[in-house]
């Protein structure tokens, strides 16, 4: 095998392989080297058309990725919508992503009564993400589940709840605590303190 070939499949691989990426980010960024690549590929081999296809799309997909890289902390890009902790929507959504949300949260387990609050976080009409929290004590909301779905892994969107503090301190909260032990936590980089094997946020 040549080292043209070798690069032509290479570049198919990653064409494949991005495909294969449930988040948006990977998607675009992986598609976009593919792109890259194959566009070397087919310079060298004289194949123009090709040459211009990957071009167009090499411009879309780094148009997309840089769009969503530059909303990732937008407000006006993402909703939060508060809903009832027993909503019908809420239970759906929990039940779709149940094997996701434990791998994610292993120690979740769903509970619902006058002491608990959801939030749903969205971008248009579509779910990104879901929050739950309860009243650990009059000042303190305890984090029972912080969940991303797939396309939105590589963003924090629970951080559109904590930043809107009127959220909680509406409720009487000046402390919101995460629980412990959950897999690959964001907290500190959105002005949490670590406290052990938890984060606390103060407002």
């Amino acid at each position: 095998m040549s080292w043209l070939d070798f690069v032509g499949w290479a570049a198919a691989a990653v064409l494949v392989w991005s495909l294969l990426q449930a988040s948006q980010v990977r998607f675009r960024a992986f598609n976009l080297l593919g792109c890259l690549v194959l566009i070397v590929f087919n310079w060298a081999l004289g194949v123009w058309p090709q040459v211009g296809l990957n071009v167009v799309l090499a411009g879309i997909n780094g148009y997309f990725l840089c769009r969503l890289l530059a909303t990732r902390h937008d407000e006006r890009t993402y909703q939060v919508v508060p809903v009832r902790d027993d909503d019908t929507f809420l239970d759906h959504v929990l039940r779709v992503h149940g094997d996701d949300i434990r791998a994610f949260n292993p120690g979740f387990r769903r509970e619902t009564g006058p002491d608990r609050f959801a939030y749903l976080v969205m971008t248009g009409d579509a779910l990104v993400g879901v929050v739950l929290v309860r009243a650990l004590d009059a000042d303190t909301a305890q984090v029972e589940l912080d969940y991303v779905t797939k396309p939105y892994r590589d963003f924090t969107p629970g951080e559109f709840v904590y930043r809107s503090s009127r959220l909680f301190t509406d409720q009487g909260f000046r402390k919101v605590l995460t629980p412990p032990g959950e897999v690959a936590p964001y907290y500190d980089r959105i002005g949490f303190k670590r406290s052990g094997e938890s984060f606390v946020l103060e407002y």
